[in-house]
Order: structure tokens, then sequence, then C-alpha cells
């Protein structure tokens, strides 16, 4: 395609990826937190959980964000996708993503499966951010002037 430049869009993609990683470990922390509260049946702060699920939601807003970002950019700059492993690292932390929403919001006493699967499928997601962040950096190299 004979597009402008996107370094524009590299920039935005650059700041939605830190504010990812960001809310990721800001999650984590209130995650913690609430399950320590649970744990030692202490009642949690009223907003602790709002924010969790905020914040969560601001997640994937951005990591789906991102998915966009990087099909447009790839698009318009190789006019095809899979360059690189980075496709498949950001693929592999959008489901990651989505699988923890999803089942943040079945968390239940009736659901027990719910909880365990969220959590899992966060630590998990450290391992495929930590890939995505790695092959990221490849891949910016390469439209670096």
């Amino acid at each position: 395609m004979n597009l402008p430049s996107f370094l524009w869009l590299w920039k935005i993609a650059a700041w939605s990826m830190g504010l990812s990683l960001t809310a990721y470990t800001i999650l984590g922390i209130s995650g913690f937190w609430m399950y320590n509260r649970r744990i030692n049946k202490q009642p949690r702060p009223q907003w602790l959980r709002p924010l969790h699920y905020l914040i969560g939601g601001i997640m994937v807003f951005l990591v789906l964000l991102l998915l966009s970002i990087g099909i447009i950019g790839t698009l318009g700059h190789y006019g095809s996708l899979g360059h690189s492993p980075h496709l498949v690292a950001g693929l592999l932390v959008v489901v990651l993503v989505l699988i923890s929403a999803i089942s943040a919001a079945q968390i239940s006493p009736k659901r027990p499966w719910a909880r365990s699967l969220h959590v899992s499928t966060n630590v998990i997601l450290l391992l495929g951010f930590l890939l995505v962040t790695g092959s990221g950096w490849s891949v910016v190299q390469k439209y670096l002037p």
C-alpha cells in the first residue's frame, strides 16, 4: 500500500503496550489483595472489586487496540500478515486476556472453576506478555528509520 508513515501508529502502540503492562501489574496487586482478604476472612474495601473490574476492562480495550494497530500497521507496511513470531505471540495474549475477562465475569460461589481458570490464565498471561514484548521489540526495530 502507498500510505504515509505509520510512526504515529507505533507511538500509540508503544503507549498502549506500556499501559497494558501497567494495568496487568495493578490487576495482579489488586487480585492478590482480594485473595489475601478472602483467605484471611477479612472484608475487602468496597472500591477494590469495582477497581479491579475497571482496570481489567481497560486492559481488554488496550489489548484489542494493540491487535488492531498491529493488523493495520502490518498490512499497511507489508500488505500481508505473518512476517514474524509477533503475530502468534500477540494472538496468544489476546486470547488469554479474553479468557481471563470472560472467566472473571463468571466467578461466583456456584462456579468455583471460574476463579481458578481466571487466576491460571493470568499466570500464563505473564508468559504471553513476555513473549509479545520480546517479539515486539524486534518488530519495532524494522520500522525505525
